[in-house]
């Protein structure tokens, strides 16, 4: 049973499991987490139209703009339908999903290599930085595996016919890439896929170029003319498109260290990178073609990622996840040319607890941050539902998803007369203080409607 990748795909999901209804508040990326919930949450309570996605952080605007496609979001929306809206729902969607990404992973490369190649890449993505980010509430994770499974069917296709498995790879790759664009670099290895099918009918060729073309239509279409016009329409900007290819490179080229960590530190750690550089160097001492081309092919279409990603790049550990099935694979490789049975589970069980140890931290609210949840009762006590409202923090809007209102964050630095003054003429009616932002001090001469140790809430009509 051990042997078999489905017993540890089901063990780490079930580790993963704890905290699984934790509101999105731990270290990494809450931001990102609640932007994806105020989406879902507006699925619920305004308008479940998925082309018009709606955010509560645009002020006085509606809140509608242009982002990634939000199937993620609308997932969660449905379940809600179902049980009324909770903050983890998109945690468990996104472990379910990672989890069946994996097992067509293994099921990928079990078909162009070898079962226990297969496998210890497998475990070695599982120990990797998807350990963690397959259960937060972004698409990251989840959108690699709508590509992996479409790849899966791809070949399939390729192999054996039947127009059924062409139409899922579609629907899977498709929605994979929308879901999540960087997602996209793995259509590279397609042309890969179809060497050791040269022999199977034309048509078969032809008909998943007709699927390449119509995917790369359909993202284009949706990111460089539905979210722009999104975004020009409603006027509030929030999906970041990337830089150009000469700014991001000259980013990328002088800040090479912070680049550089995303691979060796945050993607598989240390021991995982050492044996994926080790798996790099083998693959071209020993010639080995098959798996050169899937390096050199994978980081070249990665390299536009990075480069057009830019500083955002370095700055986002999710931006790594894309490529860290590419780096698993490679690592795995430098595995088979170690003779003793005993050095290469030594190595595993490095790499998995390496990998699981660095990320535990991320399953836990740090108690510091138990007051936010209490905020929408708070809220509730003085502001009414619908009325717009200002919270100080920084631009994370995360506090102000918690409030269940719509309307601004601000800066502490920012927290000043003549910006509330601004704000007031927008429409904003109350601003809640948060006291635990570390202040020396602050006076304001509106009324206050309500007062504890962690905020207070003035009124700004």
């Amino acid at each position: 049973m051990v042997r078999d990748v489905r017993f540890w795909i089901v063990v780490f999901g079930i580790i993963r499991l704890y905290g699984i209804t934790n509101a999105p508040l731990e270290i990494a990326h809450s931001w990102r987490q609640v932007t994806v919930n105020m989406v879902a949450r507006n699925f619920v309570e305004n308008d479940a139209n998925v082309f018009y996605p709606q955010v509560d952080m645009a002020g006085e605007k509606t809140g509608i703009t242009g982002m990634e496609f939000p199937l993620l979001n609308y997932l969660i929306y449905l379940i809600s339908k179902l049980f009324g809206f909770q903050h983890w729902y998109g945690r468990l969607i996104n472990l379910i999903i990672s989890s069946i990404g994996i097992f067509y992973f293994y099921k990928l490369i079990e078909r162009y290599f070898t079962k226990q190649l297969a496998f210890n890449a497998s475990i070695f993505l599982l120990s990797s930085i998807w350990f963690a980010y397959s259960r937060k509430i972004m698409p990251d994770t989840f959108s690699v595996s709508l590509v992996m499974a479409g790849l899966y069917y791809a070949s399939q296709y390729l192999s054996k016919g039947n127009i059924f498995r062409l139409l899922l790879s579609f629907s899977l790759l498709c929605l994979g890439v929308l879901s999540k664009l960087p997602a996209g670099y793995m259509l590279a290895f397609v042309p890969l896929m179809m060497f050791p099918f040269a022999q199977q009918p034309l048509k078969r060729f032809l008909a998943l170029c007709l699927v390449l073309l119509s995917i790369g239509i359909l993202n284009a279409l949706w990111y460089f003319y539905w979210v722009p016009h999104l975004v020009e329409t409603y006027g509030y900007w929030h999906f970041y498109m990337g830089t150009s290819l000469r700014q991001g490179f000259s980013e990328i080229i002088h800040n090479l260290l912070p680049t550089s960590e995303k691979f060796y530190s945050d993607a598989m750690k240390f021991s995982g990178f050492i044996l994926f550089i080790a798996g790099i160097v083998l693959s071209i001492l020993h010639k080995n073609k098959k798996m050169l081309w899937i390096f050199v092919l994978g980081s070249l279409a990665y390299s536009l990622v990075v480069i057009k990603g830019g500083r955002t790049f370095y700055l986002h550990s999710y931006y790594i996840i894309p490529f860290v099935p590419l780096m698993a694979l490679v690592a795995a490789w430098s595995l088979q040319f170690i003779k003793s049975v005993r050095i290469i589970q030594l190595l595993m069980f490095l790499v998995i607890a390496e990998g699981i140890l660095n990320q535990m931290h991320d399953f836990r609210i740090n108690t510091r941050e138990q007051h936010v949840l209490r905020l929408e009762n708070i809220a509730d006590l003085e502001i009414p539902k619908h009325d717009l409202m200002v919270i100080n923090g920084d631009v994370n809007p995360r506090d102000l998803y918690f409030t269940h209102r719509k309307g601004w964050t601000i800066a502490n630095d920012q927290l000043r007369p003549n910006t509330l003054d601004s704000l007031r003429k927008l429409g904003c009616r109350f601003l809640i203080f948060d006291k635990t932002n570390d202040l020396p001090h602050y006076r304001f001469l509106y009324p206050i409607r309500y007062q504890d140790s962690d905020y207070v809430i003035f009124s700004l009509e």
